[in-house]
């Protein structure tokens, strides 16, 4: 029998699992679009936009308690038009007015409520309201505007001028030389944020933000910096071992709560676990630490198991909450384990799984671990090997177990950007791993991608559901899919995959390229037209879009020989270069560029017919500034009287070739770092 609901608005023709969660609230919410606005305008009232994720915690709690409620939905429906938006469908509009909130109140975060006048332009906002003070804004923002119009139209014009101006970089008056004086002054200074006893940074909560450690861990390498290596070291075990890992399913939450990686915020979003997986991915090529390769090949089957799309494609986020309540799904009380386990596991688990004080959380066990398993293996007398048959075996137990369970709800729409993490994510795991199941999930997917979300025109769609993609591609959705096929075609020395992130490239530097200063608005010019447009400079959870595009020019020009790639992406790094000192974190990705330019920058080609074995034996080793290409034949510049019979190894910088070689251990020895 169909569900019965009291309320049905707009939003039940959108496909946003986070839209459709508010499809029988009684605020009578509209999607965003021009609909909305015209009644506004119609009817002189202020638009409240209100932005949010489906695996947002407070965007429930908030919902909940505001617009779920009759009496507070009719106040909002009498005094206001009603915008609902998804921000991982539409990150422009969650940009726009991101930025006002933060301008006006400092800070941000979501759910994120933005209230404009007709035109869009915001007048205030801020982030979660408790309902008393959600009732009383309302009345108080509808009564000024009602009796002071000429105020909130002067605020508006000059908040919205802050909005255009803010984060648009310009070109300097003079170009700055890249000086690799820089990445040592911006490391010694991130490094006095350093938690040198749990990783991560000294403070709460922590975010696992990939793109820092992989610049640090790359950094380190080329510095030959020791500490700085364990320093990472630490922090990606201390994740590893943390309840921000789910231990038994694989996967990483969205962050920790607090400063030691015990308790997390249970959400699961795609994006973190495709950077994570090629994080532990190079991190094992250069350590050879087993619990990486374990964090790795658990993950991934989770990605298989629970977040890939029947008709193919990888979904995007996992709640936090089932049943109403935070991590149920993913927590255990002493009498569930019993259930499931016999008196020998579970002695074994409560040791292992720290069923006691520290694991304890809410009259439940988050399930961690510590640093290496001496304690265990101390304590049972059991040895390495059969420590980890024992819990291999437990762990399938417990998630057979878990998965009797009420699911957390599941954001089925499948997002380009983070598709395209994804795909690089397997490529890092299937060069570290030499594992083929890896290389042909993330051919599989890329394939897919081509299939489902390139338009008739060439350019890439941003979003994909019920088997329909929509919204223009942004310019994380380039970025992250360019980058992901040029890995694809340093797995696979496959051409097409260049070919096509250099059919992408073309058109982003065509729709988004600003002309002045050489950077990439996040829209292109044939995107619906917003108050302002914003270029993403900083570096985040994701690396922004801009220093994405920067390190994809870079080395697809040095792929294809292409002088114009490379010079915009200098330009670009240039114009940022003066600030990576002031936020060392939120320039991480920029200084994966800043390193190619300023140490040496292996171009490595490896042909003949035994070029896959050559390439295997490579990928052994970490190496960080380098690009691989070859294979029998192709026809990159690069290549050209690269092919002369038997399988051969080339060791390039700037086109400038050392002897070549047929071992690689001869070729590495080519490789000392100036």
């Amino acid at each position: 029998m169909e569900e019965q609901f009291a309320h049905t608005n707009l939003l039940i023709n959108e496909t946003s699992p986070y839209l459709l969660q508010h499809a029988h609230n009684p605020v009578n919410w509209y999607p965003w679009g021009d609909a909305a606005f015209e009644k506004a305008k119609k009817e002189d009232k202020l638009v409240l936009i209100s932005i949010g994720y489906s695996s947002c915690h407070w965007c429930h709690v908030m919902e909940h308690e505001s617009f779920e409620d009759s009496a507070v939905a009719a106040l909002m429906n009498e005094r206001f038009v009603c915008v609902k938006v998804d921000r991982e469908e539409r990150p422009d509009v969650d940009q726009i007015y991101m930025n006002a909130v933060q301008i006006m109140t400092g800070s941000g975060g979501w759910p994120l409520n933005c209230f404009a006048l007709a035109d869009g332009r915001p007048v205030y906002g801020g982030t979660y309201y408790p309902k008393d003070n959600w009732v009383e804004l309302l009345n108080n923002l509808s009564t000024t505007y009602t009796k002071d119009k000429s105020r909130f139209e002067e605020y508006a014009t000059n908040l919205t001028e802050g909005i255009q101006q803010s984060e648009l970089i310009k070109k300097p008056v003079e170009d700055s030389p890249i000086e690799k004086a820089v990445l040592h002054e911006m490391v010694e200074k991130w490094s006095e944020t350093f938690d040198k006893k749990e990783g991560g940074p000294n403070r709460s909560p922590k975010f696992p933000i990939p793109n820092n450690y992989n610049f640090l861990m790359s950094y380190g390498q080329l510095t030959k910096d020791e500490v700085l290596l364990d320093y990472v070291d630490l922090t990606l075990q201390k994740m590893a071992l943390g309840g921000i890992y789910d231990q038994v399913g694989g996967g990483f939450a969205r962050y920790a709560t607090d400063a030691i990686w015990k308790v997390p915020h249970f959400e699961k979003m795609l994006y973190d676990n495709a950077q994570l997986i090629s994080l532990y991915s190079v991190a094992y090529q250069r350590t050879k630490n087993p619990l990486y390769k374990h964090v790795v090949y658990q993950t991934i089957a989770w990605l298989e198991r629970e977040m890939t799309a029947e008709n193919g494609g990888f979904m995007s986020a996992l709640d936090a909450d089932s049943e109403g309540e935070e991590g149920k799904f993913y927590t255990w009380s002493k009498e569930a384990l019993k259930a499931v386990l016999n008196e020998t596991e579970y002695e074994l688990v409560k040791t292992y799984y720290h069923i006691n004080p520290k694991g304890a959380w809410e009259g439940k066990y988050i399930l961690l671990r510590e640093m290496g398993d001496a304690h265990t293996i101390k304590k049972t007398g059991l040895s390495e090997v059969a420590l980890a048959e024992k819990m291999e075996a437990i762990n399938k137990k417990l998630l057979k177990e878990r998965a009797n369970r009420i699911r957390p709800g599941i954001d089925d729409k499948i997002l380009t950007s983070w598709n395209g993490l994804m795909i690089s994510g397997l490529a890092d795991a299937a060069m570290a791993f030499n594992e083929p199941k890896f290389e042909s999930l993330a051919i599989e997917h890329a394939n897919w991608l081509l299939k489902n979300l390139v338009a008739a025109d060439g350019s890439l769609m941003h979003t994909h559901k019920n088997k329909t993609s929509k919204i223009a591609g942004f310019l994380d959705d380039y970025a992250f899919t360019s980058s992901a096929f040029i890995k694809l075609y340093e797995l696979t020395f496959e051409e097409k995959w260049l070919d096509k992130a250099n059919q992408f490239v073309a058109y982003t530097i065509e729709h988004f390229k600003d002309p002045k200063s050489g950077m990439f608005y996040f829209t292109s010019n044939v995107s619906e037209s917003l108050i302002a447009r914003k270029m993403e400079v900083n570096d985040n959870v994701i690396p922004a879009s801009n220093s994405e595009i920067a390190n994809v020019l870079f080395d697809l020009g040095t792929l294809l020989d292409s002088t114009n790639y490379k010079n915009t992406a200098i330009q670009m790094l240039s114009n940022v270069q003066g600030d990576m000192l002031s936020y060392p974190s939120g320039y991480s990705n920029w200084g994966r560029l800043h390193l190619k330019i300023s140490f040496p920058y292996y171009e490595i080609a490896v042909t003949g017919k035994g070029w896959k074995e050559k390439l295997n034996q490579f990928n052994h080793t970490y190496l960080p500034n380098k690009l691989m290409m070859g294979g029998v034949k192709g026809d990159l510049p690069l290549l050209e009287g690269k092919f002369i019979g038997e399988t051969t190894i080339f060791v390039c910088v700037n086109k400038s070739c050392q002897m070549p070689v047929t071992m690689v251990e001869d070729a590495l020895k080519q490789m000392t770092t100036k």
